[in-house]
């Protein structure tokens, strides 16, 4: 990782982010450099897709996979395109590694793996990603809209969902009830 530069780490909305689409969002950042940010929603389902029938969508034969697989919300840019972020025992032409532990991949073939219990250990299917320009997220957050910790796999790929903010926020040491949305006066 780039000294300054948080690639491989959690993102964690603020109370005060502004944008209702990250409203308690966890967002694993898969780049992060002075050109721009990239990163997927963790914590967010995708209620109206089902991997089976995106499997059928992309003629894609499913067998048994070792786990239900669920399709997560990535964030609000080019929504229709797939990305898997995965622990980094899978590895094909087109991986992208971050950092020592994990690894994110963006073609058919990984869910080709996926369907048929062939794919990585553990991994996380998202439609679309959050993005943000040269400058934009560092401006974000030290205008106090995101807070940032160490990616765990627990944490990553767990299925508990409605908690995970929470959680996350406590790898910091911080109580979210003491978190207020807005900035007061003294």
């Amino acid at each position: 990782m780039s000294e300054g530069y948080l690639e491989g780490q959690l993102l964690i909305a603020m109370p005060s982010i502004g944008d209702p689409r990250f409203e308690k969002t966890v967002i694993f950042l898969c780049a992060h450099s002075a050109d721009g940010a990239m990163g997927l929603i963790i914590n967010k389902l995708d209620e109206h897709v089902a991997f089976d029938e995106l499997m059928e969508q992309l003629e894609i034969k499913v067998g048994k996979p070792k786990e239900q697989i669920r399709v997560h919300i990535g964030g609000p840019v080019e929504t229709g395109r797939g990305f898997v972020l995965h622990t980094s025992d899978y590895q094909q032409d087109g991986t992208m590694t971050v950092g020592p532990k994990f690894a994110l991949t963006a073609t058919v073939d990984i869910l080709k793996s996926i369907a048929t219990s062939e794919g990585p250990e553990r991994s996380l299917l998202a439609l679309g990603y959050a993005g943000w320009g040269a400058g934009q997220l560092d401006t974000e957050i030290q205008a106090n809209g995101w807070l940032s910790c160490d990616a765990d796999t627990d944490l990553l790929f767990d299925d508990t969902l409605d908690d995970k903010w929470e959680r996350a926020i406590g790898k910091l040491g911080i109580d979210p009830s003491f978190l207020a949305s807005t900035a007061g006066r003294a």
